[in-house]
């Protein structure tokens, strides 16, 4: 499937809810699962612009089959992505004729595979931060609209040194 060009908006309250609506319903078909629902990426950070797509990790135990919970996120609409040995990813809400209303990318992994929380974190609670990650995506955008793949990479290393700064500050605060 084509994916569309990337574009930015302002933060919108509706995100929040939107998350929780999805993470309820994941929930809910996952039931008797131990797993971590999480809201992460920019739609995660308070009054950032972002993509309008609600980013959402879901962790389980390190003894769990994934490929089992790959099954039951198809059946709920989710779209197989990628996938790795240890990570796989979903998306929902894209059409042919663009973005439904509602967009989702789930991230399945093992537990303690997290940095995204620690990230979220440390951009909700550093304005600054989070205001210089929201100028430098603005000036990435139209660079890389056509280029999902170059405007993720591009963002690697603004992300993984927040991160190491955050896991430093929280030390474990995610570790299950």
């Amino acid at each position: 499937m084509e994916l569309f060009p990337i574009f930015l908006t302002e933060h919108n309250e509706e995100w929040v809810k939107d998350y929780e609506q999805e993470a309820n319903h994941l929930r809910n078909e996952l039931i008797g699962r131990k797993v971590h629902i999480n809201h992460i990426g920019s739609t995660a950070v308070k009054s950032i612009w972002a993509k309008p797509i609600i980013d959402i990790l879901v962790e389980v135990p390190q003894n769990t089959n994934l490929h089992l919970c790959k099954k039951i996120i198809i059946k709920l609409g989710y779209r197989c992505m990628h996938e790795t040995k240890t990570r796989i990813s979903f998306n929902k809400g894209y059409t042919e004729s663009g973005f439904a209303d509602k967009v989702f990318h789930l991230h399945l992994r093992h537990e303690n595979d997290n940095d995204e929380l620690y990230f979220r974190d440390y951009l909700n609670e550093d304005e600054d931060i989070a205001k210089e990650y929201e100028t430098f995506k603005l000036d990435l955008w139209k660079k890389f609209e056509h280029d999902r793949d170059g405007y993720t990479n591009a963002k690697t290393d603004f992300i993984s040194k927040c991160s190491l700064k955050a896991k430093q500050k929280y030390k474990n605060r995610y570790k299950r």
